[in-house]
């Protein structure tokens, strides 16, 4: 366990921490007859502190001289679990559409299929450039979205909420887009990948035959 093995593994631990804070008012509305304020605080603070630590894992490996194979998995996975957790809790929150959410679902888990089609046959493919575009555009998502929920809990400036609501699914729907585009990026990398496999598989056997 390296340090930034570490902090991605907390960055994990704080996604179903963001959801349950999100509910509580919904499971526990006795404890909320005075209003949902302090959970806007506590969601923002845990929203910023996942994306810190999502910064300062990929800092530690490159300065501890700790990149491993393991790390280029996990951080995408922590990445994975954060975003899908806060667009849910926004989904039910009637912010974002099902639709768009499915789409990153779907794929979330293609991506992590042809990881572990990659990973059968030695390759590690950690994150690409078109990946960390879309996790920019997810946390640009994630936080207009989060401004909306803050806006209704905290009742102010809502004569202007329903654009803010407006302004949060247009940017989720372009970073939908692109997380579609880098799908297809990491699927040309495997096609790719797949290609060389073979060659090199053809040429060793052509060598054995001509020993």
């Amino acid at each position: 366990m390296t340090l930034a093995n570490k902090l991605t593994f907390f960055r994990i631990i704080l996604a179903p921490v963001f959801f349950i804070v999100f509910f509580l008012p919904a499971f526990f509305p006795s404890w909320f007859t005075n209003g949902t304020e302090w959970t806007v605080l506590a969601l923002w603070l845990i929203f910023i502190v996942s994306e810190i630590t999502d910064l300062l894992d990929g800092m530690a490996a490159r300065k501890r001289n700790e990149v491993s194979d393991f790390g280029k998995l996990l951080d995408p996975f922590a990445d994975t679990l954060t975003q899908i957790t806060c667009f849910l809790c926004f989904v039910i929150d009637g912010i974002f559409p099902a639709v768009l959410f499915l789409l990153v679902v779907y794929r979330e888990f293609f991506i992590l299929f042809i990881r572990n089609l990659m990973l059968k046959n030695g390759i590690t493919m950690g994150a690409r450039i078109g990946g960390k575009i879309k996790t920019v555009s997810y946390i640009i998502a994630g936080g207009s979205a989060l401004l909306t929920v803050s806006i209704q809990r905290l009742s102010v400036l809502e004569s202007l909420l329903p654009y803010f609501k407006i302004g949060a699914l247009v940017i989720f729907s372009i970073s939908v887009i692109i997380s579609l585009v880098s799908f297809f990026d990491y699927l040309s990398v495997y096609g790719k990948a797949v290609k060389k496999a073979c060659a090199d598989s053809f040429d060793e056997n052509k060598q054995k035959k001509q020993i």
